[in-house]
């Protein structure tokens, strides 16, 4: 999943795609570098970051939407507001990806109105504006299960289809550096879920914290790290910014398992 920050104040990229024009050239460059999904975000999320209005949000995102789902791939929309996942959805966009797990008035009702839509809950303790004042306390893996399970039963009564639902136990969002690598260093823990789970480690702070690289576009290198880990940790999706870097780790990684094709590591040896 390669994500596309359509905002002027991202943590990563600094608003490099603030624009239509320059959010759609890097939607295209990194289909290039081989994603299979597209994650589209109007508002940064980023600890201590203010909420956007819903116009402004609307406004940055609407055009990028109407012009990628022209690309032909799946479109993941990063929103929380059920006004702007009801509008993204009628446009053509297939997975709604909400870091309030559809916890705001409105959000389960918008994807249950469009019965094929592909939902992500995350996990986030307090909001993005608290969340690293007052992070959360204790075990983080038993926390993260029981908030997930708080979330399926409402979609369950709406009669929302389980295989729609993936599960991302929101990495860096109100939890200690400790916490983030305990997701990590336990993550099959959470396959207990049943559910697909989606991990997004690209150039957390966390990987700052543990390699003391304070520049976030600058941790690409551990962020691949993570997003290989994850995946052979079971991950089935994994957002990332360094697209190329991420494709190129994990072919390595299936090669190791024996799952590239023949054909493949045959040319590798010639």
């Amino acid at each position: 999943m390669g994500i596309v920050n359509v905002t002027p104040d991202s943590f990563s990229d600094g608003g490099a795609h603030a624009s239509t024009e320059t959010a759609l050239k890097h939607c295209e460059q990194l289909l290039k570098e081989g994603a299979d999904i597209l994650d589209i975000g109007g508002e940064s999320t980023r600890p201590g970051s203010p909420a956007v209005p819903l116009d402004a949000e609307l406004a940055r995102v609407l055009p990028v939407v109407r012009e990628a789902v022209k690309l032909n791939v799946p479109l993941s929309i990063d929103t929380y507001k059920p006004e702007v996942m009801r509008a993204v959805l009628d446009l053509g966009a297939d997975i709604v990806n909400d870091i309030w797990a559809l916890r705001q008035p409105g959000a389960r009702e918008a994807v249950a109105a469009h019965p094929t839509c592909g939902i992500c809950l995350m996990h986030m303790h307090r909001d993005p504006q608290t969340m690293q004042t007052l992070p959360m306390q204790g075990d983080v893996i038993p926390e993260v299960l029981a908030f997930w399970d708080a979330q399926l039963a409402p979609l369950t009564a709406l009669g929302i289809d389980p295989a729609r639902i993936a599960l991302d136990p929101g990495v860096g969002f109100g939890k200690s550096v400790a916490q983030n690598f305990a997701l990590l260093g336990r993550q099959r823990e959470l396959l207990a879920t049943g559910y697909p789970l989606l991990l997004g480690w690209s150039r957390k702070s966390s990987i700052g914290a543990v390699t003391g690289i304070d520049n976030a576009s600058g941790r690409t290198v551990p962020s691949v790290a993570a997003a290989v880990l994850a995946v052979d940790r079971g991950a089935v999706v994994v957002r990332v910014h360094d697209v190329r870097d991420t494709v190129a780790a994990l072919a390595v990684w299936r090669a190791m398992r024996a799952e590239a094709p023949l054909e493949h590591l045959q040319r590798a040896t010639t």
